[in-house]
This record gives structure tokens, sequence and C-alpha cells, in this order.
């Protein structure tokens, strides 16, 4: 070891840890100033300069620390992996400052650290973690080899669960945003690549909704398919941030703000005929940012009508009603039942060049070619109404309004029906009569509503039984509770019900199936409307006019062995 000056003046440029050595006589000044030099030219932690010079061992250095600085020195070598809390600090955090949480009883947390003086690392851990921490002296080589462990076992975690590497693009928009300044730390490869994964495991399933999910403990995805959610993956909670910010990014979210929702929009290039769209919700929750992906794939609304589902009775008074040169026509159903799949159905049918198609949504969920399509943003002015009022000196032939949510919306799109357009739109209500009633209760003049609706479809989406298929025994007593009529037992069919295979891992459906009521406004519901007549007497004259209702429907599926009973019970009242 170089000669000690014992009485030279530690520099006030040095950091805590050299002077430290310094006024201990462990270190010389020249040989403290040219290890900082050295550290400052090659970008490197002093305590690293310091133990590959050899002027001091991790060892030595390690008791020095705790004898000087007065904190407890721990063997890292007698510490299990598995016994370390779990995922109290980012691991991002913990790699950058090198710092390992030890134990954490009620705010106190105890962090495995080498150099004391590092107060920066410390106050980070505090602010994060809102916890009193309590630093550990550990031999600074140890603690590099827990650091590269925890390191190493969350990285083959996550490559466990990736497999072959998924090879898709990402559209680049050409109102995208500049590039955040900080999209530079989310671009790690095995985030970028198990992003990649769970979104082509979402498309090969048929997902449509994913869910990134952050709790206390753990970590969890869940994909949407056929309407009911089922956990994915539980990746290491440690990537959250990681993986948030790269949706972030493509998103063209802003990654800095997380106390706030944010809601944003990227596209999928699945291969080079086909892309689909996701439109992206960022959630404040206790743990961290919860975000849901919602897939939006046009070739849905190609499909065609016939693979909707309906009866070919409900397909003909539907293919009337939309080729009417006026009116308007109402889906309804609650969140998740297909109505704007149907709507952009229907809009595919009409869809030719001879005519004028205009929608507002919030938001456009389906992209369709020949459409003009606005998206609905409050914010800037651009309502439901401005935008109807706006398509009105547009010269349109076909409307298409999202949601009628008010009576403004209500008013200008059954006055546009009433002035030689054809109108779209939607409605939460349980089903078609009530439809009537509830634009009666909005203030709709009942006179408007009779000269306007031409037609009113509910439907709910039911889960489509997979081939594994077979019969199941149901007794007579509990299908005749279902609405079936003792003359439609007559041997002739059986119900089917779930069995499961690889098809539809094991789940025994694929797939969905819609449920339909299609409700036309004849003149003896024109007269109960203008008579004030409520729902219950609107269905009575439906019904006794040949409309089933979405039980009966839901039944008919069952009889041919589409769906099964518990599924149509499930979604329809009777």
């Amino acid at each position: 070891m170089a000669a000690v000056i014992p009485n030279a003046t530690p520099s006030t440029a040095l950091p805590g840890l050299a002077r430290a050595l310094l006024q201990a006589g462990r270190l010389s000044a020249p040989q403290a100033d040219a290890l900082h030099k050295k550290a400052g030219n090659d970008k490197q932690a002093f305590i690293d300069v310091l133990l590959a010079s050899g002027a001091i061992d991790a060892r030595a250095l390690a008791l020095f620390c705790s004898e000087t600085f007065a904190y407890p020195l721990l063997d890292l070598h007698s510490v299990n992996l598995e016994a370390l809390p779990p995922k109290v600090i980012d691991h991002r955090l913990m790699q950058s400052q090198r710092v390992v949480p030890l134990s954490k009883r009620g705010n106190r947390m105890s962090v495995a650290i080498s150099d004391p003086t590092n107060i920066q690392a410390l106050d980070q851990i505090k602010f994060q973690t809102e916890s009193s921490v309590e630093p550990v002296i550990v031999a600074h080589d140890a603690l590099l080899n827990l650091l590269a462990a925890l390191n190493k076992n969350t990285e083959q975690s996550i490559n466990d669960m990736i497999g072959d590497e998924q090879d898709i693009q990402f559209a680049e928009e050409d109102s995208a945003a500049a590039p955040d300044p900080g999209a530079n730390e989310v671009e790690d490869a095995p985030i970028v690549r198990f992003l990649n994964k769970m979104l082509m495991d979402a498309v090969n399933m048929g997902a449509s909704d994913l869910h990134f999910e952050p709790f206390e403990k753990f970590y969890r995805i869940r994909f949407r398919v056929d309407g009911i959610l089922m956990e994915h993956a539980q990746p290491p909670i440690s990537i959250k941030e990681k993986l948030v910010s790269r949706i972030k990014v493509l998103a063209k979210l802003d990654i800095s703000e997380k106390r706030v929702p944010q809601d944003g929009r990227m596209r999928l290039i699945v291969s080079p005929t086909k892309t689909i769209d996701l439109r992206i919700s960022t959630l404040p929750t206790l743990f961290g940012e919860k975000t849901v992906m919602r897939i939006l794939d046009a070739t849905q609304a190609q499909m065609g009508i016939d693979a909707l589902g309906y009866d070919p009775d409900q397909k003909e008074l539907l293919l009337d009603a939309i080729q009417r040169p006026y009116g308007m026509v109402l889906v309804t159903g609650p969140t998740g039942s297909g109505k704007t799949v149907s709507l952009y159905t229907c809009l595919n049918v009409i869809n030719k060049p001879g005519i004028n198609i205009s929608t507002a949504e919030d938001p456009a969920e389906i992209n369709l070619p020949g459409v003009n399509q606005v998206n609905v943003n409050d914010k800037a002015g651009l309502t439901f109404p401005v935008a109807l009022k706006s398509f009105l000196r547009q010269d349109p032939d076909i409307i298409m309004v999202g949601e009628i949510r008010d009576l403004e919306t209500a008013d200008i799109a059954i006055k546009a029906a009433q002035t030689g357009h054809m109108v779209f739109s939607t409605l939460h209500t349980n089903d078609a009569p009530s439809t009537l009633t509830r634009l009666m209760n909005m203030g709709v003049a009942p006179f408007n509503i009779a000269s306007s609706v031409i037609l009113i479809t509910a439907q709910r989406l039911a889960r489509r039984l997979c081939n594994c298929k077979q019969p199941v025994e149901i007794g007579d007593a509990l299908l005749l509770k279902a609405g079936f009529r003792a003359d439609e037992l007559d041997g002739s069919w059986k119900p089917y019900g779930p069995v499961g295979c690889e098809r539809c891992n094991g789940g025994g459906y694929k797939g969905r199936v819609g449920i339909y009521q299609i409700m036309p406004i004849t003149p003896a519901i024109e007269a109960l409307i203008l008579a004030n007549g409520n729902a219950m007497q609107i269905a009575a004259q439906s019904e006794s006019e040949g409309v089933k209702s979405l039980r009966k429907s839901g039944l008919v599926k069952v009889r041919n062995g589409l769906t099964s009973l518990e599924e149509v019970l499930g979604c329809t009242n009777e």
C-alpha cells in the first residue's frame, strides 16, 4: 500500500467514502484524488474503482464501513434468496442503486448496501417505499453477485414465459407525438418480447381484452375470451412498471404521469394483410397502474350478417329495416353484448359507392373503409350533438351515432330520421320494449318516437359450444321452467352441454353466438307509444305479433345445439 499522509486535508470534491477512508488514514490524498478522477473519467462508481485498484479488498472495506458508520455487518453468503421480502423495492432501482431489501417490519425496512455514503440510494428507497430505511453493510462483491442472481431469476422467469420470439410490428401513426425522452428506459429486450408474446397469445386465443393487474405481492395478466376473464400469466412483480411504460410508449401516452388515468391507441401489424387496433386505458390503483387493452379487430365487421347468429326471420326483418330510405334502427344491450359489431355489420352490408355514411363514436372502435368516422371529443367541444348537426350539412344518406346518452342527442337523431336520413344508434336497455319507454323517460315526445323508430333489436352474447359437445340429460321440469313449451319436449332433440378438448382449452366452449330480440315498430305498437303505453304493454303486443323474447331466442339456440341451457339462463331474464 502506498504511503499514508495522515495530515492531508481531504478535498471537498471527494465522494463520502473516499473522504472517510482518507480521514481514517486508509488512503493517501494522492490516492484518493487519483481514484476519484479515474471514476469520473471512466463513468464508474468510486467503490468499483477503489476495489479494482487493490487499495483495499471488499471484506476489509465492509468491516471499515460497519465500524466507521456504526451500521451492522452481514455476510450475504448466509442469506437465502427465497427468504428475501417479495418485491418491496422496484427491480430497476435495486439494480441501479445496488441495494437489496433484507426484511420489512411495518414501516421499517433493512437494506443491504456496500457504500453507506450513497445517500441518494437511501433517499430514493425511503421515498418509493415510504419506509424508514435501516442500512446493513455487506461486502461489495457479494452484493453484486446477489443482484446478478436476482436479475437472472427475473429474466429467466420472463424468458420461460416468452418461449419462441414473436415477430410482430407496431404501426407508426402520422399524428403520433414526438418520442418521449424517457422511452429509452423501457427498451428492455425481455420486456419487449414478453409484451409481444402476450399480444400474440391474445390474438391467437380470440381474446377481446387484456388486463395487466398489479397487486401487493403478485402481478397478474388476464385475457377475456368469449366474455369470460381467465388468468393467462403471472410474471415477476418487478416488471410491472417497465411493462406499463412500454405500453405507454407504444400508445403515445405520458410515461411520467402515473397519478391520473390515460387513454390511447396503437396498431398491431399481425401480418402483411392484417392489422389490429388496440385501445389502451391506464388506471392508478393501490399497487401500481392497471392497464386494459381492448382488441378491436376490423375483420369482425366483415364476417357477414350470417355469422352473427340471427334466425332466418330475424335476419329478414333486420335487412328490410336497414335498407329503407329513412328512419331509425336502435341496437340495445349491456356493455360487451356485441352492439358495435352488429352495427358495423349492418353498415358493411349497405356500404356502397353511391351511399354517404357518417358515424360519430366515442371512440371509433373499428376502421371501416368508405365510411366517414368521427371521434367524439368532449374536451374539445366535439360532442355527439355537435357532430350530428355537422353531419346534416354533409349531405348524408346514413348516420350512425355511437350512443344516445341525452335528450339533445336523441332529438337531433330523431329529426334526422324524420327528414329523409337513415339513423343507426345504440342504447343501454335490457330489451327492445323497454327502449321505447327509455326514450320517453328521456323526454322525447311519443309522436316523434312513433314516426321515426322503425325497428329495435336487443341482443346478448352466449358462448358457443365446442365441437366436443355431448348430449346431456335435463329433466322436463327444468326445461319447462326455463321457458320451453310442453309440445316442444317431444323427444326429437336433446340439449347439449360442454365437455372440453384441446381445441377449446378444456372449457367446452369456443367462440360466441348472438341471441336477439328483433322488434319492428308495427301500427299496433305505434298506437301504444302514442297512448304512452308502458314496457309491459308493448312487450305483450310484440309477443302477440310473433316477436320472440331474448329468452325464447336463446332457447332456439339450445334446441339447435349451438349453446347450453346454462349459458342462456345466465344471460337472459324471463
